[in-house]
């Protein structure tokens, strides 16, 4: 029996015992007596709640380890107990409601039977704690040799994916095979499945309109392509070529990524519709008419672009920098040309990178849902129907759900596929052994298409922005082009009262509230990320597939449907956090993890696994080899994670546009209200205040993360090519 162990023990029986088992109602003030002893289960089981008592039978299964050390079944008897407890937890949750049975079967007890309300403090300690029992009696069984660290983390790790991904998710797509009124119907789901507005094929050649399907299948393979290229094009300048600006190249690729939803199709309006500046511009100098060509495919397209392209950047970068100068040398040695070095050898060290940034860029391009909600005009695409089909005239869920599981399938599709082109090649580029060689320049022909096609990208970049910051500074975009700062006194002004500053700005509020959700949330989603990444790439057991694909599955669906299925699942009991700040956090955690998650897999996938292998002979355990070892090779990947989490629990929209509260309002939310009343420039002003807000959180996380080392001298300090020929 170890410490851990027992320690955890103890936590069963403190939620049990001591903290409240119920959450408090939120309009009330309670009390400390509420938090401790009154409010627990056992006071509640011996007032009434006579359900509860049983859970005190798998907690008493705890101590018999405890008090027989010599028992030789410890791991089964742990087993044994983390499994009747979470069991019976469960069971009791889902049975029992606001408003008596939850299962009709159950009402032969009598009607409408015991009623409880969500679970509180003490219930999710026991949970986990008993969860993490119950790992620990498995790894005393021998599961992942032995390693309890492994087997938590798995288990801790599925546990929040089936609470926070599987159940909500599945809430909302049951519907997909009911009727209106609730009742089992498969006939529905097939009339809806296979509905001529999803699959049709008369496509308008005028505007590249097929059925909504194949709309999203066709703009989801143009964003990731482009993506991908644009992405890989960035970072090659960023880590192999001496470009002098290529710090500024940097901040350009990153910078859309931090910007709110809408202000990019705003400002592609703004630059390229009828009443743009550039079609204004080029109808008076050179006569060309102006059109509405921005609403369709191309603005959907660029405006995705612009938008995805960071996170193929985040991605590739750490690869780029991983992969090993020795492997280039040892082919140029062998008197191979710089071409013929990229590509065999550097460009197939850059699949696992290449098809992690092409997967994102796909999943992102199907799951958005503010630019084509702004620029899509007749080119439909699935995110905006399934918006539509849940809060427009039609208020059919069960549509929703049925477009939902469409989307989820073309992710399979390209989850499949992504392995099927991966195989079972190996990418260790890091071994642990000395590597003091150069990155080799590229050769002149990939540097060249390098430049050609991220920097005309960075200008396009930098005059898009432009607009933005313009938009801010004055009365009306295209009308009135008055400077002035009203926009940003409204949302953020400050006076001073007779007890202090007083923040009487309208924008202060959901500026707080947004701030405190993603700086709680990003930590939580890289961590959570980066374990995921390293149990499926360090660890082998069963169902590893199906749990790879469920970390990618809330970022599949829209966040639309995300938004709609939590507050479905999680404004009853036994889970009931709707109207919480928590319930943001969750969301954000669980919405964003998939790129800490391929992020850390495309890294790791260059990391020798002997270097872990090394830690653990010496006698380091499992979670000291993980962050003395792993964690400073996964630095690039901690920070794509942290600040891909950050930004986009700053400027995200379609989930929490459901989940917002008057105490907890988002900035993302009244920007949207914002844009409907038609104050573009207060929302334009106050997009770019966050804009600065996350550079500020980029570079604080650049400096506390740090940068990954691997021995390399860096360009400056190395010596000249023929001292290097002299060395023996």
């Amino acid at each position: 029996m170890t410490r851990a162990t027992l320690g955890w023990i103890v936590l069963c029986w403190v939620g049990f015992a001591l903290l409240p088992w119920y959450g408090f109602d939120r309009s009330a003030s309670p009390t400390i007596a509420d938090y401790f002893v009154s409010g627990s289960a056992v006071a509640h089981g011996f007032r009434g709640a006579w359900w509860l008592l049983p859970i005190l039978v798998p907690l008493g299964m705890t101590l018999v380890p405890v008090i027989r050390p010599s028992l030789r079944q410890k791991g089964t008897w742990l087993l044994a107990s983390g499994l009747l407890g979470l069991a019976l937890i469960v069971l009791q949750g889902f049975s029992i409601g606001l408003n008596g049975w939850t299962m009709d079967a159950l009402k032969v007890f009598g009607e409408p039977g015991p009623r409880q309300a969500g679970m509180g403090y003490g219930a999710a300690l026991a949970s986990a704690a008993l969860l993490i029992v119950l790992c620990h009696g498995l790894a005393a069984r021998g599961w992942c040799r032995g390693d309890a660290f492994i087997t938590s983390s798995i288990g801790a790790v599925v546990a929040l994916i089936l609470v926070f991904v599987f159940f909500p998710v599945s809430t909302i797509l049951a519907s997909a095979f009911a009727d209106n009124s609730g009742n089992f119907a498969p006939s529905e789901f097939i009339s809806k499945f296979m509905d001529k507005s999803i699959w049709g094929l008369d496509c308008v050649t005028s505007d590249l309109r097929c059925g909504v399907a194949w709309n999203t299948l066709f703009l989801g393979l143009l964003v990731a392509f482009g993506t991908t290229a644009l992405g890989l094009a960035f970072a090659l300048i960023a880590t192999r070529t001496e470009f002098r600006y290529k710090k500024l190249l940097r901040v350009m690729s990153v910078l859309p990524i931090i910007t709110p939803p809408f202000v990019i199709g705003l400002a592609l309006i703004l630059l390229f519709g009828r009443s743009g500046a550039l079609s204004n511009l080029l109808w008076e100098w050179f006569g060309v008419p102006r059109s509405r060509w921005i609403y369709g495919l191309p603005g959907v397209l660029i405006a995705q672009l612009l938008a995805f392209t960071p996170i193929a950047f985040l991605v590739l970068i750490g690869v780029v920098q991983g992969i090993s100068p020795t492997l280039e040398e040892a082919s140029q040695t062998l008197r191979a040309k710089s071409w013929t070095t990229f590509w065999t050898v550097t460009l197939p060290l850059m699949r696992p990178g290449l098809a992690n940034a092409f997967l994102l860029g796909f999943v992102e391009s199907l799951a958005d849902f503010g630019n084509p909600l702004v620029l899509a005009g007749n080119y439909e695409v699935l995110s905006t129907k399934i918006f539509f089909a849940v809060v427009g005239a039609q208020q059919d869920q069960g549509r929703a759900a049925v477009l939902s599981i469409i989307l989820l399938a073309f992710t399979l599709g390209a989850f499949w596929m992504q392995h099927a082109w991966l195989g079972k090649k190996v990418y260790t580029t890091v071994t642990g052994k000395g590597d003091s060689g150069i990155p080799l320049p590229l050769p002149r022909r990939v540097a060249l298409a390098s430049y050609f096609t991220a920097i005309p990208w960075a200008i396009f970049t930098v005059a898009v922005y432009a607009i933005i910051v313009v938009g801010a500074f004055v009365r009306s975009m295209g009308r009135d082009y008055t400077p002035t700062f009203e926009h940003f006194l409204t949302a953020f002004r400050v006076e001073r009262a007779d007890w202090g500053l007083y923040f009487s700005g309208s924008a202060w509020n959901s500026f707080f509230a947004t701030v405190k959700v993603a700086a709680l949330s990003a930590p939580l989603t890289a961590a959570i990320g980066l374990l995921t990444a390293y149990l499926l790439t360090r660890q082998r057991f069963s169902g590893q597939r199906s749990f790879e694909f469920g970390t990618l599955l809330s970022f599949a669906i829209p966040g639309t449907v995300v938004g709609v299925s939590y507050i479905l699942a999680f404004n009853v009991p036994p889970i009931e956090i709707t109207g919480t700040g928590f319930i943001l956090v969750m969301c954000f955690v669980f919405r964003n993890m998939p790129v800490g998650v391929r992020s850390g897999i495309a890294t790791l996938s260059q990391i020798d696994k002997s270097l872990d292998e090394a830690s653990l002979t010496l006698g380091a355990r499992s979670a000291t080899t993980m962050r003395r070892v792993v964690l400073p090779l996964l630095r690039p990947a901690i920070v794509a994670s942290l600040v891909y989490s950050f930004v986009r629990a700053m400027t995200a929209v379609s989930a929490v546009i459901f989940l917002v509260t008057a105490e907890y309002n988002m900035a993302t939310t009244y920007i949207v209200g914002r844009v409907e009343a038609g104050e573009f420039g207060l929302a334009i002003a106050y997009s770019t205040a966050l804009i600065i807000v996350m550079l500020l959180a980029i570079v604080a996380i650049q400096l506390i993360v740090g940068e990954r080392r691997l021995g390399r001298r860096s360009a400056s300090a190395a010596p000249s090519p023929v001292a290097v020929q002299a060395v023996p």
